[in-house]
């Protein structure tokens, strides 16, 4: 029997406030939909803290704004939607995610690089080039379609909730998932997804991914994955089509989503592939020159 945590909400405390605020501020960002910076938060710090932990505190009281909605360059042409969330609601993830991380941290997978403590690219990189020293020569190369955009919240929220037992915070959870995007002064309401941008968003994705991971672990598949994006290290080229076959499977039946078809290939050692901006082949490591130009 798994034992649920409780009394989150009563952890919200003014010290937590504060580091919340200072970890928004170290990284930086722009104003929200309401135009409100960082500094023109910071001027009336106090009272904005207080008055933001009261809303936290009092089930069903505090409601996130809407995000603004913006978009980046991803490479041949396509654009990546960026959501920026006002700077108190990055406040308020931030609470959320400091409150949730040491809860979920012990139940990922170690082969998860993405978005955690003392974890990157660079480590993620450094397993599967052990995996390959080890003889797992064929990679099954995985890529979810528009994973931020299309993972439902029930997914999120079931995975939340199978560990945490508190309703105001699982109800602030889905108020951020809800909130909406204003684009160009006109609101659409997010039904599926969560925002790229959004200061809890990753930790919610590790989440809703955290029984993939199991599943390819309970099945005795090495993999790393980092965020979406994630490689099966496999002996041969048919234990890789057996582990794209079950992901697809539990991709679409437990989380409704699929794989990108243009992303998600097999390749041999001789043959390579590219992971996290590296190429990798015969067991030799190249940035690319897109990760280069990005430096």
């Amino acid at each position: 029997m798994k034992l649920k945590v409780h009394s989150l909400t009563g952890r919200i405390t003014p010290v937590l406030m504060l580091k919340a605020f200072k970890n928004v501020k170290r990284n930086r960002g722009a104003a929200g939909i309401d135009k409100v910076s960082i500094q023109m938060f910071e001027a009336n710090l106090l009272d904005n803290l207080n008055a933001l932990m009261r809303e936290l505190k009092t089930r069903g009281t505090f409601q996130p704004k809407p995000l603004r909605r913006v978009f980046i360059p991803k490479g041949k042409g396509k654009m990546r939607p960026l959501g920026i969330p006002a700077v108190r609601d990055r406040v308020a993830q931030e609470v959320l995610r400091q409150l949730l991380s040491p809860i979920f941290e012990p139940l990922f997978h170690e082969d998860s690089f993405g978005f955690r403590p003392k974890r990157n690219c660079h480590l993620a990189l450094e397993r599967v080039l052990d995996l390959w020293r080890q003889g797992y020569n064929v990679v099954l190369d995985a890529d979810i379609q528009g994973f931020f955009d299309n993972i439902p919240h029930s997914v999120i929220m079931t995975g939340l909730a199978n560990v945490v037992a508190d309703g105001n915070i699982l109800g602030l959870v889905e108020r951020f998932l809800r909130a909406g995007v204003m684009e160009d002064g006109v609101f659409k309401p997010t039904t599926v997804g969560t925002p790229q941008g959004g200061v809890i968003s990753p930790l919610l994705a590790n989440i809703a991914l955290n029984s993939l991971d199991w599943l390819l672990d309970r099945q005795g598949l090495r993999f790393v994955r980092y965020a979406d994006d994630f490689v099966v290290m496999c002996r041969s080229h048919a234990q890789a089509e057996e582990a794209l076959a079950l992901v697809q499977s539990h991709l679409g039946e437990e989380l409704k989503l699929n794989l990108s078809p243009e992303k998600t290939h097999i390749a041999g050692i001789e043959e390579g592939f590219s992971y996290l901006g590296f190429d990798l082949c015969s067991r030799s490591v190249t940035m690319r020159a897109k990760s280069v130009e990005n430096l």
